[in-house]
C-alpha cells in the first residue's frame, strides 16, 4: 500500500488552521481553534498505561461530519470545536447554556427557560437547539457520535432536551453547521452537534460553580463529581451532578415589571410615546397587562346599554355610537363598579378599551425564568477482549431527572346566565352573549360576564430520561475497523397544572335557595360550592377560598417516548491512487420510535375551563438506512496543488410511514498553496415528519376575538373584496363584533396526507493563513457561505393565517367550504373554531456568511490570543404556496442579520485572564410590516400606526480570571458587566414588558460567577 505523503514543513500547520476556519462561530467563552501543539496532540489519542501496558492507541480520529477516520482535524465540511475549559471562562454553568449562546446559534432564536409560560414543543422547561433558525427537529444532537433521543412533556415531544446532557464529563463539543443527512440521517438538515466526553479518567475531581445575579432571582448552582479508573484491559469513568436554578420573577427586573406600553408615535428628538393614550388616573401612558394587552380584570360585560362615561369628563368614550346622546351618556358594554353613578346603569361607570383595568400587582410574581432542579448521572466503560480484531466492548449510560415549574397569572371569567338568581340586583339584564359551547352555563345565554383577576396558578413537570448504549469496536485486519452498537432511550414525564374544571363551574351556577338568604348547588355531591352572587367585590376578585378550591384542581398527564437504535459500520482504505489512498466507510442503521402522551382525563374530555385541552398522542415509526462514503485524494504536494480531495456520500432511507428515498452529498477541499484553502459541498436531505407532527392529538388553544375577519366588516371600503362578500353572505350585521375567543385545534397531519420534506444545502468557504515574521504572530481568517432550501417543509400554520386564507378566498370556494375553509367552523352562535393541522408548505430558505479570525502572539512572559466571529444572515425566508411572494425576515425583531463575538485572553504562568464581547445587530420591522398599512384595496392608509418597531445594536461583555494550582483551580468572573437591559419596542409582538422575547438578549442582568475545581 502506498503511504500518504509527508505533510510537514508548514502543511500540517495549514491543515490545523483549517480546523480554525472550520470553526464557523466562536463561543462566548473563548478560543475555538486549538493551538498547533494542541492539535498535534489530538492527532494521537493519549495512551493511558498500567505497568507499561497500553490500553488503546488510535492513530486516527473521526471528526463530526464524516464517518472516515482522518489523521488531522481537517474536513471538507466546516466544523467548530469548543472545549469545556473555554466555556467556563465565559461563565456558562451548563452545556445547555453553551449550545444556546449566540456564538453557536449565530443569533437564531432558541427555546430556553424564558419560554416557560408559552406553548412550546417539548413542554415547559425544555431547552432545545435550532441551528440556522430551521428548527430543533432539523438539528441532530449526538453524544459520542450517537444520537440523543427526544425528551420532554406533552404531545409535541420531538427533539433532544439539552437539559439531559452531562457537564463535568464533557471534553469538547464539535458543531457541524452543514447539511449531513447522507452521513447521519434525516434530521441532520441544518447541522450536527456532537458532545464528546473525556475518553478516560483516572482519579476523582469535584467541581462547583455558582452564578449569582446582581438583582436577585435566576441564581444557578452546580455541584459535580467525576471519577474513573483505567486498568490494563479496562476503563471505567462516571460522573454525577446536581444543577439548580432559582426562579426569576417579572418583578425582580425593572424592565420586565413595567407594563407593556403601545409606544405609539415618536417625537423629532427620537423619544417615543407622543401619541400614547394618557391614563387619566396616573397621568402616564396607558399601562397594558404584562400578558401583552387585551385582557381586562375588575370589569363587567353586558349587552350594550346607556351609561355614564368612566371618570366623568376625563376622556373616556363609549364603545358604540348609534347616534348622539344628551346628558353625557353613551352606549357601553364594559363597566366598572362605581356607587356614585346614578344615571344610565346605576352603580357602574362605562369604560372603553383604554378605561378597563388590565394590571394586577400579582402579575409581577409570574415566572420570567423557570426554576429547575436537574440530576444527571453518566457512566462509560470499556473492556479489551483481546480477540475479534483487538476489539473493545464498550458501554455508556446516561440518567437524568428534571424537576421544573412555572408560575403564571390567570384571568377568570364568570358567566352569569340570563335570569339567574346569582345576578342579585342585576337579575333583569338581557342576554349579553350566546351560551358558551363549553357548557359552563348549562346551555343558558349569558346576561353578565365578570372579568376577574384570579391570581397566580402553577405548572410543574418531572422528566425522567434514561439512555444506555452497548457496542463492540475493533479492527478488521491491519487497516480496516468496525463499530457496532445498540442504544435504547426512554423519556418518562409527568406534567401537572392547576386547572379550573368546566363541569364544576356549571354545577356551581345551577343553584337553589338555602333557606337562609343564600344559595347552594342543586347537586351538592362531592362538596359542590355555589358560585357567589354577582357584586362589586366579586368583580374585584374577592372569591371565597372554598369556591376556589371547588373549581380549581390539579390535573396530571404523562408522556412516554422511547427510541431504540442499532448501528453498524466499517471504514478503511480501498485502494491506492497516485497521490494517496482512497478511503471509504459503509454502514447500516435501524431506528424505532414510539410516543404515548396521555393527558389528564379532564383535558381529554375538554373539561378544562379557559385552558388548553388535548387528546392522546400515540404513534410509532421506524426507519432502516444504509450509507456509503468515499474520499479520494486527487492531488498532493504539487505546485499550486498542495492538496485536492473529493468526498462523496450517499444514504438510502426507508421509513415505515413514508417509504424510501436517497440522499447524497459531494464535497471538495483544495489547497493551492500552504496559506490558502478552498472548500465546498452540496448535498440533499430527506426528513420524514417527527412523530408529533404525524400523530399529535387534537390540542386546543385560544386566540383573541379581535382576529375574526368579519369584525366590523361593514366598514370595509372595497365592497367587491372577497372578505366583504364572504362576511356579508353569513348574514352578520355590518357592525358585528366577535364576543368569544377563537378556539384553535392543533393536530398531527398523518390523516391529512402530510408528506416528507426534502432539502438541499450548499456551503463554500475560504481559509487564509499568511505566513508573517515570528515577531508579528499568527493571523488566520476564514469565511464560509451557506445556502439551505427546505422544500415541502412540515409546518403548522397559525389560526389567524388560516382564517385570513379562508375569508380572503374566492366566494365560490368560501361558500363551498373548499380549500382552507375546510379548517374553519363558524357555529350558530358565531363562535369560531380553526383546525390548525401540520401541513406541507412550499419552501423555507436560509443563506448567509460566517466569518472567523484569530490572532495569536507571545507578549512578555505570556501568550495573547484574540478571536473574532461575525455571522451575517442574508436571508431567512419562506412561503406557504409557490405563488406567494418570498418574505425575508432577516433583520426584523427577533431575527437579527448580524451577530458577533470577540474573545481576548492572556495566559501567563498559572494565570488565565479572559474578556469576551457579544454583539446582536440592530433590527427593524417597519419595512416588513409595511404591507399591513394598507386598506382592502391595497392603497396606503391615510394614518399609519407609528409603533416603535426597531432595536439598536446590543452589546454585552464578560470577564474572568483563573488561577491554576497543581491539582486545583479557581475562577471568578462576571457576565453582562455593564448590566445591559434588553431593548425596548412597542407591545405589538411577543414581549416581556416592552422587551422582545428573544433568546439573544440577556434577561439575567449583571451576574457574578465562581468556579472551583479540585482533583484527587
Amino acid at each position: 500500500m502506498k503511504p500518504q505523503k509527508n505533510r510537514a514543513n508548514g502543511f500540517i500547520r495549514n491543515r490545523l488552521t483549517l480546523a480554525l476556519a472550520a470553526a464557523l462561530v466562536l463561543p462566548s467563552a473563548a478560543v475555538l481553534a486549538q493551538d498547533a501543539e494542541q492539535d498535534e496532540e489530538a492527532e494521537v489519542e493519549e495512551t493511558a498505561t498500567t505497568e507499561g501496558t497500553p490500553v488503546q492507541s488510535l492513530d486516527r480520529m473521526v471528526v463530526t461530519g464524516s464517518r472516515i477516520a482522518r489523521d488531522t482535524f481537517n474536513s471538507v465540511s466546516p466544523v467548530q470545536v469548543i472545549t469545556r475549559e473555554e466555556t467556563t471562562a465565559a461563565g456558562f454553568n451548563s452545556t445547555a447554556g453553551v449550545l444556546q449562546s449566540n456564538s453557536v446559534t449565530g443569533g437564531s432564536s432558541q427555546i430556553n427557560n424564558a419560554f416557560g409560560g408559552f406553548v412550546v414543543n417539548g413542554g415547559p422547561g425544555v431547552n432545545t437547539l435550532s441551528l440556522r433558525g430551521l428548527g430543533a427537529t432539523r438539528t441532530l444532537l449526538l453524544l459520542n457520535g450517537r444520537r440523543v433521543s427526544p425528551a420532554g412533556s406533552r404531545g409535541a415531544v420531538g427533539s433532544a432536551d439539552l437539559n439531559v446532557l452531562p457537564n463535568i464529563m464533557v471534553d469538547h463539543i464539535e458543531i457541524l453547521k452543514d447539511g449531513a443527512s447522507s452521513i447521519y440521517g434525516s434530521d441532520a438538515v441544518a447541522g450536527v452537534v456532537n458532545i464528546i466526553t473525556k475518553p478516560r479518567v483516572d482519579g476523582f475531581t469535584v467541581d462547583f460553580q455558582h452564578n449569582a445575579t446582581q438583582d436577585g432571582g435566576g441564581d444557578e448552582t452546580r455541584g459535580a463529581i467525576m471519577g474513573g479508573k483505567t486498568g490494563d484491559r479496562w476503563r471505567v469513568a462516571g460522573s454525577f451532578e446536581i444543577f439548580q436554578r432559582s426562579e426569576m420573577t417579572l418583578g425582580q427586573r425593572d424592565w420586565a415589571s413595567r407594563c407593556p406600553l403601545p409606544l405609539i408615535g415618536r417625537r423629532a428628538d427620537g423619544s417615543y410615546g407622543a401619541d400614547d393614550y394618557i391614563d387619566p388616573i396616573t397621568g402616564q401612558p396607558k399601562c397594558w397587562t404584562i400578558d401583552n394587552g387585551g385582557v381586562t380584570i375588575n370589569t363587567l360585560g353586558t349587552a350594550y346599554m346607556l351609561g355614564q362615561p368612566g371618570l366623568g369628563s376625563l376622556g373616556y368614550y363609549g364603545t358604540y355610537f348609534p347616534e348622539d346622546w344628551d346628558g353625557g351618556l353613551d352606549y357601553f358594554n364594559r363597566w366598572r363598579p362605581n356607587p356614585a353613578v346614578t344615571d344610565g346603569f346605576p352603580g357602574f361607570e362605562g369604560v372603553d378599551l383604554y378605561g378597563r383595568d388590565s394590571f394586577d400587582p400579582r402579575m409581577l410574581r409570574e415566572s420570567l425564568i423557570s426554576p429547575t432542579k436537574n440530576y444527571t448521572g453518566f457512566l462509560q466503560a470499556g473492556f479489551d477482549l483481546q480477540a475479534l480484531g483487538d476489539a473493545e466492548l464498550y458501554f455508556e449510560g446516561l440518567v437524568h431527572r428534571r424537576e421544573s415549574k412555572q408560575n403564571g397569572y390567570l384571568q377568570h371569567v364568570m358567566d352569569y346566565p340570563v335570569g339567574s338568581p346569582l345576578l342579585g340586583d342585576l337579575v333583569g339584564l338581557p342576554a349579553f352573549a350566546a351560551a358558551p359551547r363549553d357548557g359552563s352555563t348549562n346551555g343558558q345565554n349569558v346576561a353578565a360576564r365578570a372579568f376577574i383577576g384570579w391570581g397566580l396558578y402553577k405548572n410543574w413537570q418531572t422528566v425522567d430520561f434514561f439512555r444506555t448504549t452497548a457496542g463492540l469496536r475493533g479492527n478488521l485486519g491491519s487497516e480496516w475497523s468496525y463499530d457496532a452498537s445498540f442504544s435504547y432511550a426512554r423519556s418518562d414525564a409527568n406534567y401537572y397544572t392547576e386547572n379550573r374544571l368546566t363541569d364544576r363551574i356549571a354545577r356551581s351556577f345551577d343553584v337553589v335557595p338555602d333557606g337562609n338568604g343564600g344559595f347552594v348547588c342543586r347537586d351538592a355531591s362531592g362538596g359542590c360550592v355555589a358560585a357567589p352572587v354577582l357584586s362589586a367585590e366579586v368583580i374585584g376578585g374577592q372569591l371565597s377560598q372554598a369556591y376556589r378550591d371547588w373549581i380549581m384542581q390539579d390535573t396530571r398527564g404523562n408522556t412516554l417516548y422511547t427510541e431504540s437504535t442499532f448501528t453498524a459500520g466499517v471504514s478503511g482504505p480501498l485502494f491506492d491512487v497516485p497521490y494517496g489512498t482512497v478511503n471509504a466507510a459503509f454502514g447500516v442503521e435501524h431506528r424505532s420510535q414510539e410516543i404515548d402522551d396521555t393527558p389528564d382525563p379532564n383535558s381529554i374530555s375538554s373539561n378544562l375551563f379557559g385552558f388548553t385541552s388535548s387528546t392522546p398522542t400515540r404513534g410509532e415509526d421506524s426507519v432502516t438506512e444504509a450509507y456509503a462514503e468515499i474520499e479520494i485524494p486527487v492531488l498532493t504536494g504539487l505546485p499550486f496543488a498542495e492538496e485536492l480531495v473529493f468526498n462523496a456520500s450517499g444514504r438510502y432511507t426507508d421509513y415505515d410511514s413514508y417509504g424510501d428515498d436517497t440522499t447524497w452529498k459531494i464535497g471538495m477541499l483544495y489547497t493551492p498553496v500552504s496559506w490558502l484553502s478552498l472548500r465546498a459541498s452540496r448535498g440533499t436531505s430527506y426528513r420524514a415528519p417527527a412523530l408529533f407532527e404525524q400523530f399529535l392529538g387534537a390540542t386546543s388553544g385560544f386566540l383573541g376575538a379581535n382576529i375574526d375577519p368579519c369584525n366590523n366588516w361593514g366598514n370595509i371600503s372595497n365592497t367587491s373584496s372577497p372578505r366583504y362578500i364572504n362576511c356579508s353572505s353569513l348574514g352578520l350585521p355590518p357592525n358585528f363584533n366577535q364576543t368569544n375567543s377563537v378556539t384553535i385545534f392543533t393536530r398531527g397531519g398523518a390523516e391529512a396526507g402530510l408528506a416528507a420534506e426534502t432539502s438541499t444545502a450548499l456551503t463554500a468557504g475560504i481559509v487564509l493563513q499568511p505566513e508573517f515574521p515570528t515577531w508579528f504572530g499568527d493571523l488566520s481568517f476564514a469565511a464560509d457561505y451557506y445556502d439551505i432550501q427546505v422544500d415541502n417543509g412540515v409546518a403548522r400554520l397559525g389560526g389567524q393565517q388560516i382564517l385570513n386564507l379562508c375569508y380572503n378566498s374566492q366566494p365560490a370556494d368560501f361558500n363551498a367550504g373548499a380549500f382552507w375553509c375546510n379548517f374553519v367552523d363558524r357555529a350558530a352562535n358565531n363562535s369560531l373554531t380553526v383546525n390548525s393541522d401540520y401541513v406541507n408548505i412550499s419552501e423555507s430558505l436560509v443563506r448567509g456568511w460566517d466569518f472567523t479570525a484569530r490572532y495569536v502572539r507571545d507578549i512578555g512572559p505570556g501568550s495573547f490570543r484574540a478571536n473574532a466571529q461575525v455571522s451575517n444572515y442574508l436571508m431567512q425566508a419562506g412561503r406557504t404556496f409557490s405563488t406567494d411572494p418570498v418574505r425575508n425576515v432577516t433583520g426584523t425583531v427577533g431575527a437579527p442579520q448580524y451577530t458577533g463575538q470577540l474573545e481576548l485572553s492572556y495566559t501567563v504562568k498559572n494565570w488565565f485572564i479572559h474578556y469576551g464581547l457579544e454583539w446582536v445587530g440592530s433590527t427593524n420591522d417597519y419595512d416588513y410590516y409595511e404591507r399591513y398599512f394598507v386598506d382592502d384595496a391595497g392603497d396606503p392608509l391615510d394614518y399609519r400606526p407609528t409603533y416603535l418597531m426597531e432595536t439598536d445594536d446590543y452589546f454585552t461583555s464578560n470577564a474572568s480570571v483563573q488561577y491554576r494550582g497543581d491539582d486545583w483551580s479557581a475562577r471568578v468572573g462576571v457576565r453582562n458587566i455593564a448590566d445591559k437591559e434588553p431593548p425596548v419596542i412597542s407591545a405589538y409582538t411577543n414581549t416581556i414588558g416592552n422587551a422582545p422575547l428573544y433568546s439573544g438578549y440577556d434577561f439575567f442582568g449583571r451576574t457574578f460567577f465562581l468556579n472551583l475545581t479540585k482533583s484527587f
